[in-house]
């Protein structure tokens, strides 16, 4: 019996195989592994579906679905992952029993992720920025809907259906993209917006915001701030030094920016390094600034967003005989040159999401940066809702592992729980100044809450195109509407 067209559609495995693109790089081509990866997984998925008597879509839908995608990533890309190699803790049986796949992939951490966005689908900024047009309807979340209303799968209404509800993330912060001032595709009263809409909701600070600078540009920029601060109330700066050419030791361009941010007190600097867009100079994308800003502004956080990563580069161990580092060892390298400054943190945005289908990668990453920046200084990211709901690169972490062999080869940490919780969240909140527990205790009856738990009860299913336009309207799309 041929199957039909919609079922075809909907066999995406709940991982992605492969990364995409967050709008801040091209995506990676598809290999012969990746197409071998596919073939497993269609095969476990159909054996799978036909065993339990339950349509394709419905086992795709459940817990079994993503611990299949998780045991497909160890088989194709990985060692098969227990003691042998890294992967995740996803065993044969946890891709059929889903009792088994809860309790592998289920967790209570408190999840803050540092850097998510969305996009006003009818801002100017469209006219203004055509680029950023065709970045955006190319990302796996535009493909929520038809080709003339892709960027909407990127509006408000997705974002806080997929980062609050389709996920366990409990708080987040919207972030910005570099544009020209007037020609953002989100801008900081659109921001300020979404976060108000999201503290309705929630009756709590579940989201806070960015406050974009351009510091290369001056002292109307460094005038900006102050409306930042005070009207927008931001949480925190965020730089791109590709995007204007600059460094953040120098002091001609940083030194003033430092000033003002001291004299607002808002302390916490987020600078994107690594991910070159096309047009950035690599480099201002490089992080051997990081190191010496960190050391000459004590009283500053330096959140280095992706943590260095390149999409060109296959991460391995740190060589300290390397001449020219790349990736994510060029961080380590300017921590290791500059005394391992405690001010610098690493955040995992787009990167984890690019190495978590490469097993070996994924825990050279995350075993420099553990051992290099350290346990209390990586950060959880995710460029949500770029990829759609973070919720995939949530149960991968969790079940991940670094192996024996790799710690004592390499002096890497375990990846326990405890670290894990400190990756998810608690290491974010404290360079936020949050409180974890008080957040938790806030929401945990709010209306995303309770539709989080209605979502996982009964399952979801595709979005219509069609938005809400009322308070009342959306709680019902995001309580009937399914991953968009």
């Amino acid at each position: 019996m041929k199957k039909s067209a919609p079922d075809e559609l909907t066999l995406r495995s709940p991982i992605p195989f492969l990364p995409g693109s967050n709008g801040e790089h091209w995506p990676k081509t598809p290999d012969a592994r990746d197409r071998r990866a596919a073939e497993l997984f269609r095969t476990m998925v159909d054996e799978r579906a036909r065993k339990l008597g339950v349509s394709r879509r419905a086992f795709l839908k459940s817990t079994a679905g993503t611990a299949t995608a998780l045991f497909v990533i160890n088989q194709a890309y990985g060692c098969g992952g227990g003691n042998d190699g890294p992967g995740y803790a996803i065993d044969a049986g946890a891709t059929i029993d889903s009792a088994q796949a809860c309790e592998a992939l289920a967790g209570d951490e408190f999840i803050f992720d540092v850097q998510t966005h969305h996009v006003n689908p009818m801002g100017g900024w469209r006219q203004a920025s055509p680029a950023w047009v065709g970045f955006f309807e190319s990302l796996p979340q535009a493909g929520c809907a038809d080709a003339m209303s892709r960027l909407e799968c990127l509006d408000t209404k997705h974002y806080v259906r997929e980062m609050f509800v389709h996920s366990d993330t409990h708080m987040a912060v919207l972030s910005a993209v570099p544009a020209e001032p007037g020609a953002d595709p989100l801008s900081a009263d659109e921001q300020r917006s979404t976060r108000d809409l999201v503290a309705a909701l929630s009756s709590s600070p579940r989201l806070v915001t960015h406050g974009l600078v351009l510091p290369e540009r001056g002292a109307a920029q460094l005038d900006g701030m102050q409306r930042l601060a005070e009207q927008v109330k931001i949480a925190a700066w965020k730089v791109y030094t590709p995007y204007g050419n600059w460094r953040l030791d120098n002091d001609a361009v940083a030194g003033p920016f430092y000033a003002k941010a001291r004299a607002l007190d808002i302390k916490l600097i987020c600078a994107h390094k690594g991910l070159p867009l096309p047009g950035f100079d690599p480099a201002f994308a490089s992080p051997d600034d990081v190191g010496p800003a960190a050391v000459a502004n004590p009283d500053l956080k330096f959140l280095i967003y992706h943590s260095a990563y390149e999409t060109s580069v296959v991460e391995g161990p740190y060589n300290e005989a390397e001449a020219a580092p790349q990736g994510v060892n060029r961080l380590v390298r300017t921590m290791l040159t500059s005394g391992n400054p405690r001010n610098v943190y690493a955040e995992l945005g787009s990167t984890w999401r690019n190495v978590m289908t490469s097993p070996d990668q994924a825990a050279h990453v995350l075993g420099k940066l553990l051992k290099y920046v350290g346990v209390d200084r990586v950060v959880w990211g995710t460029d949500s809702i770029f990829y759609g709901s973070p919720q995939d690169q949530i149960a991968a972490l969790r079940t991940f592992q670094i192996p024996q062999q790799m710690q004592e080869t390499y002096g890497y940490p375990a990846l326990t729980d405890e670290v894990k919780r400190k990756v998810f969240g608690l290491n974010a909140a404290e360079a936020y100044g949050v409180d974890p527990q008080a957040t938790l205790c806030a929401i945990s009856e709010d209306d995303l809450s309770s539709l989080r738990t209605q979502a996982r009860a009964e399952g979801v299913d595709r979005a219509p195109s069609a938005g809400p336009r009322t308070r009342r309207e959306l709680l019902s799309f995001l309580r009937t509407s399914g991953p968009g």
